[in-house]
């Protein structure tokens, strides 16, 4: 006996509830197709998707680039161990080189954001010999145990304490903090450039300047989580470029395989001197259908999309400050790239929910008063017009 799509999503619900607590749940829509920045589901309903499905979907749904090396690879090799060489693999992981600054030259494949943070953590410990990590309120790093113990929510920490020791945090921005946090034991300070799901912060040159220093100065690593900033998200290969950076690691994923699950950690060739055999390992890390999707996207970015995307994002900040910028219900509208944050007066989650319902148009929160967009970096000029058009419709007038 066959259920119906509404049976189906009925009986998933409950696995649902696991999902990112901040995110309303969307009623009982089942979103069953993709095209370019537009999801539909099982009615027909298309919705404007200005979340590229949390992140990932970097080049919309059904890109012909990545469409295509996606089947071509599952039709020669799906799966290959890690203790084989694989040419896909070798093809992707020389391309990601490629890309990344000179001094990062050595490259771990991984499956999700925050397995590349657990990575970064280890390899920061093995390097330094030492256990202490320093973190910033309002961080984001995901939900594993080690992810989670530098997460700074204690909406996501609570229940699962105690987590890993020896993790402190400190006040974004504040280098002050810093200076008194970070110490002899300190492996390393772990850092997001853009606080995306901590309400869209950006770090200051100079604060993050400083921080580099201090790591320097202190025998500490600077670990840089690009998960949501990098690939272009920000105007820039990676988001610490804004700043003149040059960290030790740098955790990826999300667009990294342009919507298909991956990540990676990124780090010097004096790290890769401090691991040993059996350091670190992933069984589904390195998939050849992976690689082959990653090869793709990045293609896809070197070939002029990270300059479209910069140019999309003034766009985007430049429409809504015009169009809702002098409205009282609005804080703040800050960001870089197509990572932006509407800071509102008032809780951000009845809006979102009038933007899908009666707009037809996705977004996310990023904290409790904070609507984010992050469309997908394929977003053509009328589509980010239409996006602006129905958050002005959905966010109260008045000065």
């Amino acid at each position: 006996m066959t259920q119906n799509l509404t049976d189906t999503h009925a009986a998933v619900r409950s696995t649902q509830a696991f999902e990112s607590g901040v995110v309303p749940r969307r009623g009982d829509t089942v979103m069953v197709r993709g095209e370019g920045c537009w999801m539909i589901d099982s009615e027909g309903k298309r919705y404007l998707d200005m979340t590229s499905s949390q992140g990932v979907a970097m080049l919309g749904y059904g890109h012909p680039v990545l469409t295509a090396a996606i089947q071509e690879q599952a039709g020669r090799m799906h799966a290959c161990p890690n203790f084989f060489h694989n040419d896909t693999r070798a093809e992707f992981l020389s391309r990601l080189i490629s890309v990344t600054p000179e001094h990062l030259t050595r490259a771990f494949l991984g499956n999700s954001g925050a397995e590349a943070i657990e990575g970064a953590i280890k390899f920061a410990r093995l390097a330094t010999g030492r256990t202490g990590i320093v973190a910033a309120r309002n961080s984001f790093h995901g939900r594993t145990v080690g992810a989670l113990s530098i997460t700074w929510n204690p909406r996501y920490r609570r229940k699962f304490e105690p987590l890993m020791p020896g993790v402190s945090h400190v006040h974004f921005n504040n280098i002050d903090q810093l200076e008194e946090a970070v110490g002899d034991g300190t492996a390393a300070v772990v850092l997001e450039v853009i606080q995306a799901e901590g309400g869209v912060h950006e770090g200051s040159a100079d604060y993050l300047a400083s921080v580099q220093q201090l790591c320097h100065e202190r025998g500490a690593l600077l670990v840089i989580d690009e998960v949501q900033t990098g690939f272009g998200r920000t105007g820039r290969w990676f988001g610490f470029q804004h700043f003149d950076l040059e960290p030790d690691i740098v955790a990826l994923a999300k667009g990294l395989g342009g919507g298909f699950p991956m990540g990676a950690v990124v780090y010097t060739e004096q790290i890769q001197e401090s691991l040993f055999s059996g350091a670190h390992g992933s069984t589904f890390g390195g998939n050849p259908l992976a690689c082959a999707a990653g090869t793709a996207a990045l293609g896809v970015y070197e070939d002029g999309l990270i300059e479209q995307a910069d140019k999309a994002g003034r766009r985007l900040r430049e429409a809504l400050e015009a169009a809702i910028g002098v409205r009282r219900v609005v804080r703040e509208i800050r960001g870089k790239g197509l990572l932006i944050g509407i800071d509102l007066r008032t809780k951000a989650v009845p809006f979102l929910k009038t933007l899908m319902e009666e707009h037809n148009v996705l977004a996310l929160p990023a904290g409790s008063t904070v609507l984010r967009l992050l469309p997908p970096l394929t977003i053509s000029d009328g589509e980010i017009d239409m996006a602006v058009e129905a958050i002005a419709a959905t966010l109260p007038e008045g000065s």
